[in-house]
């Protein structure tokens, strides 16, 4: 007989005793088995069962427990588990009608697969091998989405493209009158960023009449095409991605493929219309505001005649710059509409998918801007524009 709880205990404290007879190991407790006490030492238990010979069948006689709580059930289970590894016979007649009731149904519910988190690091060429499917994939998708996209623009120049009128009007809207309070600001402050500037280095030789040729380009060739285009790819991309990822969750545009409808036509294309129609105007007036933001700084700190200043910006900016302005706006315009429905129409069906849409909308969009006005500036830099 062993006992693994010293004669110096409290009374009320948990006492095991190990009892060996004729190949049967009984494990007597008595005590209150409740985790605000300590339990006896385990280690008696696990080297009775690895003796040589190891007993056939185990049973418990827990007679003299007088309380007992859910540490208790994980006590005997480990008891069970070890005894389970070593194939010897458990009698559990000897315990609690509620401890052996819990722990027969425990061992009866079988341990759903994939439950338990495992973490494995893959080794190194597994994962290059899962970064370039994922990559290929990415790429067939953008090049599936591209391909939809371009054959809706020619059944919208054949006049057979089919989408909502009223719907593309409420867009023309959004993308415009809802648009020009952000456009004003981020516009005027970027002109009166540039002019101030320009005139810190300006002022030192007598040349501040040159900060509205500095401000004027600036704006005119490309600023305001790019402070545009990111303005609408945070606001309008993430807009549209979030409506239709939306729509993806809600399986609304599984009923669109149901019916017999396109989703490029009848969801992507009124947005890209009325991004491509409404980018331009929107630089047009960003280049309006940034200019007055220069023309604020040059009246009223650098003491610039009002009518010198005008004359001086309408004189030294090209209209050249006027048109490359332009079409990096249209181009700008494209991206972000793309960008916005690809996202959306690309997300998961869950909350959290419409929200990593949302974010990767913005940075696809940002991100395509800057590299479509590196080609641009290159390509106009080739051609001597």
């Amino acid at each position: 007989m062993t006992h693994t709880t010293p004669p110096s205990a409290p009374a009320d404290a948990p006492r095991l005793e190990i009892l060996k007879d004729a190949g049967t190991l009984t494990l007597r407790l008595s005590g209150a088995w409740r985790k605000d006490i300590p339990f006896p030492d385990p280690r008696p238990v696990r080297d009775a069962l690895a003796a040589t010979p190891p007993p056939t069948r185990l049973r418990f006689d827990a007679a003299g427990v007088t309380a007992w709580d859910s540490l208790f059930l994980t006590h005997c289970r480990a008891v069970l588990a070890l005894a389970g590894e070593r194939r010897v016979e458990a009698d559990l007649s000897g315990l609690p009608a509620g401890v052996a009731s819990l722990l027969e149904l425990a061992s009866k519910v079988p341990e759903r697969q994939g439950a338990a988190r495992k973490t494995r690091r893959a080794p190194f060429l597994e994962r290059m091998g899962d970064l370039g499917i994922a990559v290929s994939q990415a790429i067939i998708n953008l090049l599936d989405f591209v391909g939809d996209v371009t054959l809706a623009c020619l059944a919208l120049f054949r006049g057979k493209a089919v989408f909502q009128r009223s719907g593309l009007v409420a867009l023309l809207y959004q993308a415009s009158v809802e648009a020009l309070p952000i456009v004003s600001l981020i516009s005027l402050l970027v002109g009166l960023i540039l002019a101030f500037v320009g005139a810190i280095q300006l002022s030192q030789f007598g040349a501040q009449i040159y900060v509205s040729t500095i401000v004027g380009i600036a704006m005119v060739r490309v600023m305001g095409a790019i402070m545009t285009g990111i303005i609408m790819a945070g606001r309008t991309g993430a807009a549209y991605a979030a409506e239709l990822g939306t729509m993806q969750v809600n399986e609304e545009i599984d009923a669109l493929r149901t019916f017999g409808f396109s989703p490029t036509q009848f969801l992507v294309l009124p947005r890209m219309i009325a991004l491509v129609i409404m980018m331009p105007l929107l630089c047009i007036y960003a280049d309006i505001m940034g200019i007055l933001g220069g023309f604020i700084v040059g009246v009223f700190m650098l003491h610039i005649n009002p009518v010198q200043y005008l004359t001086h910006t309408w004189q030294s900016v090209p209209l050249a710059n006027f048109w490359i302005g332009l079409v990096h706006s249209t181009i700008f315009g494209i991206l972000v509409a793309m960008a916005g429905c690809y996202r959306g129409m690309r997300c998961g069906r869950s909350a959290l998918g419409v929200g990593q849409a949302t974010t990767s909308a913005v940075v696809t969009s940002i991100l395509a801007i800057i590299i479509a006005t590196a080609i641009i500036t290159v390509a106009c830099n080739i051609i001597g524009v």
